[in-house]
């Protein structure tokens, strides 16, 4: 029986989920290579140098695929000591953004260190789910208390409301908040209150839209008010915020069942803007077709399922938590920027995780796999 129990733990201990590595060793060469094809054309002209982006992409996803393999074999437990300094240092972050922030395409949401563009708001997402996930671990029984409530929400909405006033970026803002959220319903039995927040928020956007759309005209009105305007009818934005959804559309519709080919795209040729960003999903429908955007998004619900399933067996309640809030991450930011990209919600600004231009934020994503991946190694093994 000992010798048994011995066997077991060593197997416990060398366990890898070679399924997840495989689908984001194949999310990031795909974007690699996507990132080339969608940028070529533009970083010729601006830098001339067809593999500009690539280039400065490749070095944050090595880097990236090297803190994975570390944080995989990191004890993920030690997060739970280190949770309050991960959450401080990453407002130490945004708030240097204040004095030290790099401008780029009109916001404040870069800073420059050693030579590398880092952004506080990439750091603020798992520094939320780590945080989080400590606080809710610790309270459980305690949490749907106003006590409890009060202590897990205050620091989200907290760090949630700076990113938003301090980089002006909206989104990030509410990504933090539906991760929180979302580690929150799973925690909780009773998700009665979560729909009636849900019934409410859906109201509450409601409201604003129709408040938006009557007032349509005004010369007060912000460029938010704008992108919403442009969400109901982007022909009559055209030359306005309704310009880059509608390129978006014509590239998803000339695409077809099986795209142009690979390198094919004409909507990539100056057509949409800063396509290799928010925008690089209407270049994968246009050059490989319905039949690669289902690849895509196939390959994202395999990593869900995948996170979900090491989510129901791990070890402990804070394993759990941690690989639920990064499941949250990246199913949220999934979603949200295909349905910016097919104009089902209005343009936000949300990269498509691990294959979109951003050296933060794959560096960031990878973290969270690599914490995902010491949990699932994890399974099996005495607490």
């Amino acid at each position: 029986m000992e010798r048994f129990k011995t066997l077991r733990k060593e197997k416990a201990e060398s366990y890898i989920d070679y399924s997840m590595i495989f689908i984001i060793l194949f999310l990031l060469a795909f974007g690699l290579v996507m990132l080339y094809s969608t940028s070529s054309y533009e970083a010729n002209l601006d830098f001339g140098d067809s593999a500009y982006y690539f280039r400065h992409q490749l070095i944050p996803t090595l880097i990236g695929l090297g803190g994975m393999v570390l944080l995989s074999y990191f004890p993920y437990r030690f997060f739970k000591n280190l949770a309050l300094v991960i959450y401080v240092g990453a407002l130490a972050f945004l708030f240097a953004l204040i004095p030290f922030g790099k401008v780029i395409n009109g916001a404040k949401r870069w800073l420059n260190i050693a030579g590398f563009s880092v952004q506080p708001a990439e750091i603020c997402k798992i520094a939320a789910i780590i945080f989080s996930a400590t606080i809710i671990a610790k309270l459980q029984k305690n949490l749907m208390t106003a006590k409890g409530l009060a202590v897990t929400l205050v620091p989200t909405f907290f760090m949630a409301i700076l990113v938003y006033k301090i980089t002006d970026n909206l989104s990030s803002g509410v990504i933090i908040l539906g991760i929180v959220g979302l580690m929150l319903f799973i925690s909780t039995p009773n998700y009665k209150p979560y729909i009636i927040i849900a019934v409410s928020g859906l109201g509450a956007c409601a409201a604003i839209v129709w408040f938006i759309s009557s007032s349509a005209g005004n010369p007060e009105m912000g460029f938010r008010s704008e992108r919403i305007l442009a969400w109901l009818d982007p022909n009559a934005h055209a030359s306005g915020k309704g310009f880059q959804t509608l390129q978006a559309l014509y590239a998803i519709g000339s695409g077809g069942i099986f795209g142009k080919g690979l390198g094919e795209s004409m909507q990539k040729m100056g057509f949409i803007p800063e396509a290799q960003n928010d925008m690089i999903f209407s270049i994968i429908c246009e050059e490989l077709g319905l039949f690669g955007a289902i690849a895509v998004m196939l390959m994202f619900l395999i990593l869900i399922w995948r996170l979900m399933i090491i989510a129901n067996n791990a070890p402990d309640m804070f394993g759990a938590l941690l690989v639920i809030g990064v499941m949250a991450h990246i199913s949220i930011q999934v979603i949200l920027n295909i349905a910016v990209v097919t104009n089902t919600l209005p343009n936000t600004g949300i990269t498509l995780p691990f294959i979109s231009y951003g050296g933060s934020a794959v560096i960031m994503q990878l973290a969270e796999i690599g914490i995902a991946l010491n949990v699932a190694r994890n399974i099996g093994r005495a607490d």
